[in-house]
């Protein structure tokens, strides 16, 4: 797997970046824990130029994010949870995730979408919260890039500095 998801990012570049970025959001169990380091690796190796894949794979969170965003304006927190308690064990998420997500975000406000963008178990689910709350969508786009930039940064040069070390 390892090996495919290394020549997929090497060969597709960039645009294989937002996709499996855009992916990892829509579909949880896709992580940029794995994408971004990758990224870094190939970028390691010559292969891409690391600040365009950060904004390649902020671009394809942000993308990634808007459906869920609009999924909570649009459904409101009692259908999104009902949902969540129906169908959420096919994306990995169940009915207290999301009411989690949903109550970390009422304390934290607009804050919660810039640090929920760097929590692993957090990204995507805050989004459905900001809808749910109608934050607006200027202000969640730019808290979600801030944030999604430290993580894909922080991911990137994580797989830069293991690239740079490891002998082929």
């Amino acid at each position: 797997m390892f090996d495919g998801l290394t020549r997929l990012v090497a060969e597709g570049g960039y645009p294989a970046i937002v996709g499996l970025m855009f992916a990892e959001n829509i579909f949880p169990p896709i992580p940029s824990e794995l994408i971004m380091p990758l990224a870094g690796y190939v970028a390691a190796q010559g292969h891409l130029d690391p600040y365009v894949a950060v904004l390649a794979g902020v671009l394809g969170s942000i993308l990634g994010a808007l459906p869920w965003y609009y999924a909570g304006l649009w459904l409101g927190r009692e259908r999104v949870c009902a949902l969540a308690a129906r169908y959420g064990r096919w994306l990995t998420v169940d009915e207290k995730d999301v009411g989690r997500a949903i109550d970390w975000f009422e304390r934290h406000g607009s804050l919660a979408v810039l640090i929920g963008r760097c929590v692993p178990a957090i990204r995507t689910l805050i989004s459905v919260p900001a809808g749910i709350a109608r934050m607006p969508l200027g202000l969640f786009l730019l808290y979600s890039t801030i944030g999604t930039i430290l993580w894909t940064s922080a991911l990137l040069v994580a797989g830069f500095m293991l690239g740079s070390r490891y002998a082929v």
